[in-house]
């Protein structure tokens, strides 16, 4: 009779086994597609304590493991001033999943509490500079943060509605404040969906929404942009089950040629710059 596998191992093995097909080979596939980790990187895994970040954790345990491409890992976990039940929940799940995390704390819960402008804009850029500057002092040249590919679609229909703008999530950005760090999203091609099954079939408990500005308060009450778009994205499955991936594809063939204006390296250049110009081209009949 064969040893009883710890929990860390068996989740450990439903990622390589039952989801291969829905977690490792879409987070393998990012990795190879978009070129996020080189040889001689040490990647900041940055972890909120959510599903996602502790998910993306756990891939990249195992792609350390297996790859033939030498990188190191730290785990970062920041408390932004978290309660401690909050707190405990993610040293708790780490430990349970064999995550050596590196903690460290901030008063970012606090300032963005006490501000009259958008909180949750103000907390996001303020964890992501905490993070980038933490990262860089532990000796890493890129943090991994764990958006997924539902992220990418909604991001995009949310910039495109409310926004007026087209404009998406990329899978690997250079940092503008922290020379020579880089963001990178090995999660970029999967589905929400697949995560949320992998933690219930682990039995696994996450934090949700940890923000002092949002406890106690029913997830139904809050009218956010981001549940709209879900529920929006819900209902065109019913018609058109590849809408999400016909989205997701669309971001990878923009055809600038027949958009009347575009912006690139923050300069807005118009269809009229050198229209007279160019050859004329045959297009759809009028």
């Amino acid at each position: 009779m064969g040893r009883e596998l710890e929990p860390y191992q068996r989740v450990e093995r439903s990622i390589i086994t039952k989801y291969r097909k829905t977690l490792w080979r879409p987070f393998v596939e990012a990795v190879k597609r978009y070129e996020l980790i080189q040889p001689g990187d040490r990647i900041a895994v940055c972890i909120s304590g959510g599903k996602d970040s502790m998910l993306l954790a756990k891939l990249m345990q195992q792609l350390h493991r297996y790859s033939e491409v030498p990188f190191d890992l730290t785990f970062l976990v920041m408390d932004p001033g978290y309660a401690p039940a909050n707190r405990q929940l993610i040293e708790d799940n780490a430990a349970l999943l064999h995550i050596p995390v590196t903690v460290f704390t901030s008063d970012i819960f606090a300032a963005a509490d006490s501000t009259d402008r958008n909180p949750c804009y103000l907390c996001a850029r303020m964890r992501r500079g905490h993070l980038y500057a933490k990262a860089q002092e532990l000796g890493c040249n890129k943090i991994a943060l764990g958006h997924h590919f539902s992220d990418v679609i909604e991001t995009t229909l949310i910039a495109m509605f409310w926004g007026a703008q087209l404009q998406a999530m990329m899978p690997k950005l250079h940092s503008t404040n922290f020379p020579g760090m880089e963001l990178i999203r090995p999660l970029y091609c999967v589905h929400e969906d697949d995560i949320i099954a992998w933690a219930r079939y682990n039995d696994l408990h996450f934090l949700r929404c940890a923000c002092r500005l949002t406890e106690g308060v029913a997830t139904g009450e809050l009218a956010s942009k981001r549940q709209e778009v879900k529920q929006l994205l819900r209902a065109l499955r019913q018609q058109e089950p590849n809408i999400e991936k016909n989205i997701f594809t669309a971001l990878h063939a923009v055809c600038l040629d027949t958009f009347p204006a575009y912006k690139s390296h923050g300069r807005v250049h118009s269809f009229l710059d050198g229209y007279d110009s160019r050859p004329p081209e045959d297009g759809p009949a009028e």
